[in-house]
């Protein structure tokens, strides 16, 4: 089986911090583009933020520029979002997707191979 499992949401109080990881299970990520999506209820799918292949290039959606940061570690196949000053409104189901390409200014509407399974972000008082 060839995936993306996902790990580290929770429930966080407003101006606190997360990080979700993104572990390629079946293959190594080095070659693919990762990004990050979230869905909150009723409303679409958003892309958060992507990250080149070798890791040198970045892009995000402005309602977290500043406050999210993408990384990744290719040795261990593995992709972060580091989530702080969280707000309610980054409350959502947050997912990594994996693609060959980097596609910065439309990564949110480009095709990806493979997905993560979701993982839970609350941001409560």
């Amino acid at each position: 089986q060839l995936q993306l499992v996902q790990s580290g949401g929770g429930l966080v109080q407003p101006g606190g911090s997360l990080r979700l990881s993104c572990a390629a299970s079946g293959f190594t990520l080095d070659y693919y583009a990762v990004a990050w999506f979230r869905q909150a209820p009723g409303k679409e799918r958003e892309g958060v933020s992507v990250i080149s292949a070798s890791g040198g290039s970045t892009m995000y959606h402005g309602l977290v520029e500043g406050r999210f940061t993408i990384s990744r570690d290719n040795a261990k196949s593995m992709v972060y979002l580091q989530m702080d000053s969280l707000k309610p409104e980054d409350t959502a189901v947050y997912s990594c997707a994996a693609g060959p390409f980097y596609s910065p200014h439309n990564f949110w509407e480009v095709g990806y191979d493979y997905w993560g399974q979701g993982t839970q972000v609350t941001v409560s008082s």
